[in-house]
């Protein structure tokens, strides 16, 4: 789905180029074989295949084709730190409104309507991962603010949206929550914003985007922490929403606290 949304964002042949169905098709199935290979390798460290994937295929796909091909041409992606005019002045309605973009830039959407759609849906799944969602995306936001970015970055959630993936793998999905794994996941959420904008700028250099290659490596550098952080590690097939892996937490210590007062001589 990300590989199809993200080829039909970048296409600069118009709208209704049904041609496109073609890469969208082989690309997708592609995707399908790189998972099951990266499956057996990452499963070994427990660790998820996420959008690797996802990742590999639609930076693949625009090396094939680049701005020029004549069947298959795409838009070239800019910069965040591309030298050009940036005044000082911020306008801090969009930057707010570039907050909530970056929950929705997520699916590459770009309107507030559906943004705000596609927060409604995250928060009746899991409140948890709808609050950590904003809060990642103000994180990457305020992360572009201290890099000086192009105000359309900010103004636009492009860089907002990889803080907010930090965010939410790490405040509750992948670990358990708690106050620790909450400041870790603040911590994930600044460090795949800076990460996406170096990435972002080394890319740029050749047209490519960064897509959420940051947070993907983020969040897997953070599942290979070890420490008193490790006991709060969810393993992967057991990942749920949340609240239910919370729930299931707390049976489970009061499970080995009533073993352990029931073997006590």
């Amino acid at each position: 789905m990300l590989v199809s949304l993200l080829m039909g964002v970048f296409s600069s042949a118009g709208d209704w180029y049904w041609w496109l169905l073609l890469p969208v098709c082989l690309g997708s199935a592609t995707c399908v074989f790189l998972f099951s290979g990266l499956s057996s390798l990452l499963d070994r460290w427990d660790l998820p295949v996420a959008v690797f994937p996802f990742n590999t295929v639609i930076v693949l796909y625009l090396l094939c084709t680049g701005p020029e091909n004549p069947y298959f041409p795409h838009h070239p992606a800019t910069p965040p730190g591309a030298l050009e005019t940036n005044g000082t002045e911020l306008i801090a309605v969009e930057v707010m409104r570039g907050i909530l973009l970056g929950v929705g830039q997520i699916f590459a959407c770009g309107a507030l309507g559906p943004s705000l759609l596609i927060l409604g849906a995250v928060l009746l799944y899991s409140p948890l991962l709808a609050v950590h969602a904003l809060l990642g995306s103000a994180v990457g936001t305020l992360a572009g603010l201290s890099m000086a970015v192009r105000h359309d970055s900010l103004y636009s959630g492009l860089s907002g949206f990889n803080g907010a993936l930090g965010c939410m793998a790490i405040g509750g999905l992948f670990f358990t929550f708690s106050w620790r794994t909450h400041l870790l996941a603040i911590a994930s959420a600044f460090l795949s914003a800076y990460a996406d904008m170096a990435l972002s700028n080394l890319l740029g250099t050749v047209g490519l985007p960064a897509c959420s290659w940051a947070a993907t490596l983020t969040a897997t550098l953070m599942l290979l922490l070890t420490g008193s952080l490790a006991a709060y590690r969810i393993p992967i097939r057991q990942v749920r929403a949340p609240e239910h892996n919370l729930r299931s937490r707390s049976q489970w210590e009061a499970g080995n606290t009533e073993e352990r007062e029931s073997t006590d001589v």
